[in-house]
């Protein structure tokens, strides 16, 4: 007799400390693949080790990794798995995320992976319509200047084709750097100081608002984006919002998942 089918939906997100973005952000994107797949039982996995560690030694909080998540569903008679990742885009991260569910497949009748928020042109251009419709507010005579995370990885240019997306859309006053990569702050700046704006919104390009957005982007130290910027005589205003507060963002994230779905 053919064993009954139970169906897994595993959300592998990078992770974040900081509860309160997490619950806007992580367990946002998380309700919102669970309601879109009903008939699915909702796991979690986060790939940044580190931050597995510290809340467990922090919070006494126990997330699983990859690994752990899918040993998860075997034990509890998963017979075919969903994979759906937050990240951004196919770096470093999601490449290992793949690699790890690769090496438990054969555990499971089927196993489907969704792709990150920027797998390709198409995603390129949703993206950049959710985030010019987010700061649709913002007037024209000011800034926007966007905080993405950066990688080595040669997936790091996606970052450079979203900014020229914002631009061909007619943004040009809206401006993608990252913090670990290219475009740098200082890249941006001088771009910022041709189009003449003197006010600047600063603002995350990561799901989550985390140590990344607390610190690095709008916290008091020198060497933050916020503090560089003042110094340079720009007025600043910070919106520490993850885009996993953005609903089109979570949009995305099901589409992805209903797409890997069809051709699974």
């Amino acid at each position: 007799m053919e064993k009954t089918k139970k169906k897994g939906l595993l959300v592998v997100s990078f992770g974040t400390s900081v509860h309160k973005t997490r619950e806007k952000t992580i367990d946002a994107i998380e309700q919102a693949l669970q309601e879109a797949f009903g008939e699915f039982t909702c796991y979690r996995a986060w790939t940044s080790k580190f931050i597995i560690r510290k809340l467990r030694e922090r919070d006494q909080i126990q997330i699983d990794t990859v690994t752990e998540a899918m040993e998860r569903m075997f034990k509890d008679g998963v017979t075919d798995v969903l994979v759906q990742p937050t990240h951004v885009l196919n770096g470093i991260e999601n490449e290992q995320m793949i690699a790890e569910v690769s090496a438990c497949q054969g555990w499971f009748r089927s196993v489907c992976i969704g792709t990150p928020l920027l797998a390709g042109e198409e995603d390129v251009a949703d993206v950049a319509e959710a985030v010019a419709e987010e700061f649709s507010w913002l007037p024209q005579e000011e800034a926007l200047v966007l905080m993405g995370h950066g990688t080595s990885h040669e997936a790091n240019e996606i970052y450079a084709a979203l900014d020229h997306c914002l631009k061909r859309m007619g943004h040009d006053n809206m401006f993608l750097g990252t913090v670990e990569a290219s475009p740098s702050l200082l890249n941006l700046m001088e771009r910022v100081q041709a189009y003449g704006a003197k006010k600047v919104t600063l603002a995350p390009f990561m799901v989550v608002a985390g140590d990344h957005a607390l610190h690095d982007l709008s916290g008091e130290g020198a060497d933050s984006w916020k503090s560089q910027l003042e110094d340079s005589g720009y007025q600043v205003r910070c919106v520490l919002k993850g885009l996993g507060e953005y609903p089109k963002i979570r949009r995305l994230y099901v589409k992805h998942a209903e797409g890997a779905l069809r051709i699974c």
